[in-house]
C-alpha cells in the first residue's frame, strides 16, 4: 500500500508540475541509456548498458526495499539464441543515504554515470537481446514518473571483438533500433568472469594491498617502541652524555650536528640488518606460516613472558661483555667507521632495556606472517632512537628542558613487564583454540588480565614495590592518571566473568561461547543450535545462531530452505572477526536478520584439525597440499573469492554465485543490515 501511495503521489506532482510548467522548458529527460557488448570468449559476452545522469538528478538501484522508489530493473526477452548467466552487476557502487522524497528513507542510487552487466551464454554467434529496462529518476525538489525504455542489442562474436563500443538507440517507425557508432565504455575488471587467472591474478593484488596496510602498522608498532626505548634507564641518560661528546669533539657546532646525523643514520641501519638477519635466519616460507604455526605461537608466548619477567627486574638479558669491549674499542677509530661502532656499542650496551621491546616488536612482525616484516619494524624502531639523538644534537639546548633522571624511568620499565606478561597470553589463546585444547577459555583468559592489570595499577599507586623501585614520596599527577585509567579498565573486564561481551577488548578474548558461565542472552537465543552438524564438535555459533561449519552440508540446506547463504570467513586468531561478532552480530535487527533470512556458514580458515585421508587434496589454486580444515577453507576462500583476508562475508545464491559486494570489517550496522536486506532481494529477484 505504501509503495501505491508513493506512486500516486509522484504522478500527482509530475502533473500539476507539467501544468503550470513553461513551454519552453520541454520535457525532462534527465537519463540517457546506451548500449554495448564486451566479449568475453568464443561462446560468452557481457551487455553493458550504460545510464548518462544530468548533474543534480540520480538513478535508483536494482536493490531498494519496498516502500521506496521503484528500483532499476531490466526484463530480456526469453529466447534460445542465448542464456543469461548470473544477475544484472551494477557499478560503480551505489550511494547510500536518507531521501528526503520518501520520508528520509535509507536508500542507494546513482550520479552522474551508471553501468549494469549482464553476462550471457550464446548458443548461436550472431543474435539480438531485446529487453525492457524501467527506472526512476529524481533530484533533491521532484521526481519523474516510472519509466519504461525498450532495447534491442545486436550481439555478434568475433575473433577480434570491436563490441567495447557503445550502441546508442534512436526510435523510428520500426521501435528501437542502433544508430550510429559513439564514445568508448570504460573496461571495468572487476565483473569480468573470474577464470583462474583472474582469480589469482585479484588475490595477489588483494595481498598485496593487505600487506601494504600490514607494513604501516609494522611501522608505526616499530616507531612507538622506540619511543618507550627511548624512555628505558639504559637509554635515557646517555642522551646528555652523547650530544656533549658530539659537540665538544667534533669542534664546531656544525660539525657536531653531522656527527649526530651519521650516528642516527648508523642506528638505524644496525636495526634493520637485525630485521633483515631474522628473515634469512628463519626463511621466507617459515615466516608466512608463523601467524598460524603453534610452535611459533608457543614460542611468541615463552619469549614476551620472559621479556616480561626480565622487566620488571627478575634478571636481565645482557650480551657477552667481550663484546660490548670490542664495539667500543673500535668506536675510538674516529671518523664514520668510529661513529657506526659507537651506535653499535649503545645498541649493545642498552640490550637489557631494549631487547624485551625489540622482541615483542619483532614476534608481532613475525606473527603477521610477512619476511619485510621484521625489517620494517626495526626502521620504525631505530628511526624513534635515531630522531631525539639527531634533534638534540642541532638543538643542544633543548637538553635543559628534559625531565631528570630518576625512579620514574624504572616505574616505566615495569609497566612495559605487566603490559608484556599479558599480551603473551594472546598468542597461546591462538594455539588453544587453533587446537581445540580447552585449556585457556574466556573467563580463564580474563582472570588472567584482571590480575595482572589490578597488580599494575597497583604497583603505580605504590601498594606494591619491586627490588629496583625506590620509595615513592608522593604521587605524581601522571602516575595517578594512569592508575586510575589501568584500574578502570581491571574493573570494566569484571564482568566479562558473567559473560558480559566487553565490545572494546572483544578481538583481543576467546570467543564468547568459550565462556562456561553465561549469565548474559542474546534477544530470542534459546541455546546453540549446531549440534549433529558436521565438525559441531570443533565449533560453536555465536549467539545460539543456526550454523553450518562445511560448506557443502551447509549449501544443500539452503536449497532445502529456499534461502540464500551467508558465508562467514572467519579464523580462532582473527581480532576484527571477533569485534563484528561482539559488536555488529548481537544487534537485534541483523541477528533477526541472519537467523531469518539466511543460512549461516562458519568457515574457520586457520583451523588445524586434519582432514580425513579422503578429504585431503592438492590445490588447483595454489599448488599446495591441503591437510587441514583450515587449509581447505583459505584455499577455498582465495580460489572462489579472490581474497584471503578475514572477516569476509559474502553472499551467494544456490549455484555459488555471489549476490552482492561481499562485505569485509565495517562496524556499522546500518551498512551491515543494507548488506543483508540487499542480498535478500538480489536472491529473490
Amino acid at each position: 500500500m505504501r509503495k501505491l501511495l508513493s506512486i500516486v503521489l509522484i504522478l500527482i506532482t509530475f502533473t500539476v508540475r507539467a501544468q503550470f510548467q513553461n513551454p519552453t522548458d520541454g520535457i525532462l529527460e534527465p537519463v540517457k541509456w546506451a548500449y554495448s557488448v564486451e566479449n568475453v570468449n568464443d561462446n560468452e559476452a557481457t551487455l553493458v548498458i550504460k545510464a548518462t545522469i544530468e548533474k543534480g538528478w540520480h538513478v535508483y538501484s536494482q536493490y531498494i526495499k519496498e516502500g521506496g522508489p521503484i528500483p532499476t530493473s531490466f526484463k530480456f526477452t526469453p529466447s534460445k539464441d542465448y542464456k543469461l548467466i548470473g544477475q544484472v552487476v551494477e557499478l560503480p557502487k551505489a550511494k547510500s543515504g536518507n531521501d528526503k522524497n520518501f520520508d528520509n528513507m535509507l536508500i542507494s542510487w546513482h550520479e552522474n554515470t551508471a553501468f549494469f552487466r549482464q553476462k550471457i551464454q550464446l548458443n548461436r554467434p550472431k543474435t539480438t537481446v531485446e529487453g525492457v529496462l524501467e527506472f526512476m529518476v529524481c533530484n533533491d525538489r521532484q521526481c519523474l514518473p516510472p519509466t519504461e525504455v525498450s532495447f534491442k542489442i545486436p550481439v555478434a562474436l568475433k575473433s577480434n571483438p570491436v563490441s567495447s563500443e557503445v550502441i546508442p538507440l534512436k526510435e523510428d517507425s520500426k521501435g528501437l533500433q542502433p544508430d550510429s557508432i559513439q564514445a568508448k565504455v570504460p573496461n571495468i575488471d572487476s565483473v569480468k568472469p573470474e577464470g583462474k587467472i583472474s582469480k589469482i591474478i585479484k588475490a595477489k593484488a588483494e595481498i598485496k594491498s593487505e600487506l601494504n596496510s600490514s607494513f604501516l602498522g609494522i611501522f608505526i608498532a616499530g616507531f612507538l617502541g622506540g619511543l618507550l626505548a627511548f624512555f628505558m634507564p639504559c637509554i635515557y641518560p646517555m642522551i646528555p652524555l652523547t650530544i656533549s661528546f658530539f659537540t665538544k669533539k667534533s669542534g664546531s657546532r656544525a660539525k657536531g650536528i653531522q656527527s649526530a646525523i651519521i650516528y642516527g643514520i648508523s642506528i638505524i641501519l644496525i636495526y634493520v640488518a637485525l630485521g633483515l638477519a631474522i628473515t634469512l635466519i628463519f626463511g621466507a616460507s617459515a615466516l608466512n606460516e608463523a601467524a598460524s604455526s603453534a610452535t611459533f605461537n608457543l614460542l611468541f608466548f615463552v619469549a614476551l613472558l620472559l621479556f616480561g619477567i626480565s622487566f620488571l627486574g627478575a634478571f636481565e638479558i645482557t650480551l657477552p661483555s667481550g663484546l660490548v669491549n670490542r664495539m667500543d674499542e673500535k668506536s675510538n677509530q674516529g671518523g664514520f667507521i668510529g661513529l657506526f661502532f659507537m651506535a653499535f656499542t649503545l645498541a649493545l650496551v642498552s640490550f637489557s632495556c631494549t631487547g624485551p621491546i625489540i622482541g615483542t616488536l619483532l614476534v608481532d612482525a613475525v606473527s603477521k606472517g610477512s619476511y619485510l616484516g621484521p625489517a620494517i619494524g626495526m626502521f620504525g624502531f631505530s628511526s624513534a632512537l635515531a630522531i631525539p639523538f639527531t634533534l638534540f644534537a642541532i638543538f643542544p639546548s633543548w637538553l635543559k628542558e628534559m625531565p631528570k633522571s630518576g625512579g620514574w624511568l624504572n616505574t616505566v620499565k615495569v609497566s612495559l613487564g605487566f603490559l608484556e606478561i599479558a599480551l603473551a597470553f594472546k598468542f597461546l589463546s591462538n594455539v588453544d583454540l587453533a587446537y581445540h585444547w580447552g585449556i585457556l577459555n574466556r573467563d580463564v583468559f580474563l582472570v588472567i588480565w584482571i590480575i595482572i592489570f589490578a597488580l599494575w595499577g597497583l604497583y603505580l599507586l605504590g601498594k606494591i614495590r619491586l627490588a629496583h623501585d625506590t620509595e615513592i614520596s608522593f604521587l605524581s599527577l601522571p602516575r595517578l592518571f594512569f592508575a586510575m585509567l589501568i584500574l578502570g579498565f581491571t574493573i570494566y573486564m569484571i564482568p566479562g566473568l558473567w559473560g558480559a561481551p566487553l565490545k572494546a577488548i572483544s578481538g583481543w578474548l576467546p570467543p564468547q561461547h568459550t565462556q562456561e558461565f553465561n549469565m548474559q542472552s542474546s534477544p530470542g537465543v534459546k541455546g546453540n543450535e549446531t549440534a549433529g552438524k558436521k565438525y559441531a564438535t570443533l565449533f560453536k555459533s555465536e549467539h545460539g545462531l543456526n550454523a553450518f561449519f562445511d560448506y557443502e552440508e551447509g549449501l544443500a540446506y539452503a536449497k532445502q530452505t529456499n534461502k540464500p547463504v551467508l558465508i562467514d570467513f572467519t579464523g580462532h586468531s582473527c581480532t576484527n572477526c571477533r569485534r563484528m561478532e561482539a559488536s555488529v552480530w548481537p544487534d537485534t535487527q541483523v541477528l533477526r536478520r541472519i537467523k531469518e533470512n539466511y543460512v549461516l556458514i562458519s568457515l574457520y580458515v586457520d583451523d588445524k584439525t586434519e582432514l580425513e585421508e579422503k578429504d585431503k587434496y592438492k590445490s588447483k589454486f595454489s599448488g599446495k597440499d591441503i591437510k587441514t580444515i583450515g587449509q581447505k577453507w583459505s584455499d577455498f576462500q582465495a580460489s572462489t573469492f579472490g581474497t584471503n583476508s578475514q572477516p569476509y562475508y559474502v553472499i551467494i545464491n544456490h549455484d555459488g554465485e555471489k549476490l552482492v559486494e561481499p562485505q569485509a570489517f565495517d562496524l556499522n550496522i546500518n551498512n551491515y543490515i543494507r548488506f543483508l536486506d540487499n542480498g535478500k532481494t538480489a536472491f529473490e529477484q
